[in-house]
């Protein structure tokens, strides 16, 4: 059997850039390597293109009467600008004070990597596991997974028998806490131009004869929000679902503190709407919220310009039962409604992803038809986590979007058990990732004792 944190290490000195072409060695290295490791601990694999990069789809197992888990990963990770505030180079990875410090460590080579040594672990224990197992590892989770998809729908025949997904691309809020992930806001991302004059104008020569791009977006963006924080759309927040007395009550348990998460945020006070709490909002509201500006003059010194556009990026995050395409429908009507008169307006449609919950078994709303061996493993994970962490498990939303959750629900009826390993100091698309390796350790232990559970029933 491998040493998964060697392996990890050879793992992240692959530079899997899947935003940036000339990462394209980088890419098939890092593919290679899973596709490997994999088909050393006894799967078939197959490397299926994409109009991207290719899916890496691995099985073990054939008896249709064995239950079936997909274990889902991606091997393409950020960029790593920018590079002058790593401490060490982003792809020579570096053990400092039982951590991993390189680019995909956390996301998501590491918790990756974990589910690969567990399995690896497991089989080597018992080859004849009664558990069919099926990889799935993508190399696009970074660019919004735009042909994951399709993938799903044209190798239908390969996964729509499973039982449900099993994976780690969540996080936890200390080492000692397990937090299974049970739900994941939505998105919608677009950008909006205003242009006025067909050139940028002499601000003396012309200034006050014209409305400034800049000063007519930044009232269209101000018209967006309420003073208390409420996003000011006719019928935003008519679908959000109400949040469960159990919701509530787990995430007291996490035992949160305001101050403290100001302090790391670098604050000085929230700004949330009212009724919620900052860790209530992060998971249970929609929100809309401007990511990047720009028009005129962004140099040294000063260039007096009227531009003659002004631009904005803008996300919103979705949470159930709400859908981009009704969402988009409400925001775009809004905008294009109060726009100034005589500036013309363009708006750019980005990407966007489906929010995505589901409910643990034993719960006051769980579905009666919720699938038999999802609930058991539900039950397994509880378990295990329990036993290894010392603690049970807080059943949690977060706030982060991961679209191809909601496609596996919609494409192939599959829920998903998202097991968190990776932690808030792990600086996550940021300089200095890093990954726990302790935290490894235990990812791996859980991942044996789950999915022997659910293979023995």
């Amino acid at each position: 059997m491998f040493d998964p944190v060697e392996k990890l290490k050879e793992y992240v000195r692959h530079p899997s850039v899947s935003a940036d072409p000339a990462f394209a060695a980088g890419m098939k290295g890092s593919r290679e390597l899973v596709g490997g490791l994999l088909r050393d601990i006894g799967f078939a694999v197959e490397f299926v293109p994409t109009p991207g990069h290719p899916v890496i789809v691995a099985k073990r197992g054939d008896n249709p009467q064995w239950p079936h888990v997909i274990v889902y990963g991606h091997y393409d990770v950020q960029p790593p600008d920018p590079l002058d505030l790593w401490k060490t180079p982003p792809f020579d990875p570096v053990e400092r004070d039982g951590r991993l410090y390189g680019r995909g460590t956390a996301d998501n080579k590491g918790p990756l990597m974990a589910h690969i040594a567990g399995v690896g672990h497991l089989l080597e224990k018992e080859p004849d596991l009664p558990l069919r197992i099926t990889f799935v590892v993508e190399g696009e989770e970074e660019v919004g997974s735009k042909h994951f998809k399709d993938f799903l729908r044209e190798h239908r025949a390969k996964l729509a028998d499973a039982d449900f997904v099993f994976l780690s691309d969540t996080g936890i809020p200390n080492p000692d806490q397990m937090v299974i992930t049970v739900g994941l806001r939505g998105m919608v991302c677009f950008e909006v131009e205003l242009t006025n004059a067909r050139v940028d104008l002499h601000s003396g020569m012309n200034g006050g004869v014209l409305l400034n791009p800049i000063q007519a977006l930044a009232e269209l963006c101000a018209s967006l929000h309420t003073p208390d924080g409420r996003v000011n759309i006719p019928g935003f927040y008519d679908d959000v679902i109400d949040v469960e007395p159990w919701e509530r009550e787990q995430l007291k348990q996490l035992g949160l503190r305001e101050k403290a998460y100001a302090e790391f945020l670098g604050i000085e006070r929230f700004h949330t709407p009212p009724g919620f709490n900052p860790f209530e909002a992060i998971r249970f509201l929609p929100t809309l919220e401007f990511n990047g500006i720009g028009g005129g003059y962004q140099g040294e010194g000063s260039k007096t310009v009227i531009p003659s556009k002004a631009r904005v990026k803008i996300s919103c995050r979705l949470v159930p039962n709400q859908t981009p395409e009704k969402m988009k429908e409400l925001i775009f009507r809004t905008i294009r409604d109060r726009a100034p008169k005589g500036l013309k307006l363009k708006i750019t449609d980005q990407h966007d992803a489906l929010p995505y919950v589901v409910v643990p078994p034993d719960r006051s709303n769980t579905p009666k038809d919720q699938s038999p061996v999802l609930a058991r493993a539900f039950r397994a994970t509880h378990q295990a986590a329990t036993e290894v962490f010392g603690r049970p498990p807080l059943y949690l939303r977060e706030g982060g979007s991961v679209g191809l959750i909601a496609d596996l629900k919609n494409e192939l009826g599959l829920d998903a058990i998202m097991l968190g390993l990776f932690l808030p100091e792990d600086n996550l698309h940021a300089p200095n990732e890093g990954f726990d390796l302790g935290l490894m350790r235990k990812g791996i232990e859980t991942v044996q004792r789950v999915l022997r559970s659910v293979a023995r029933g």
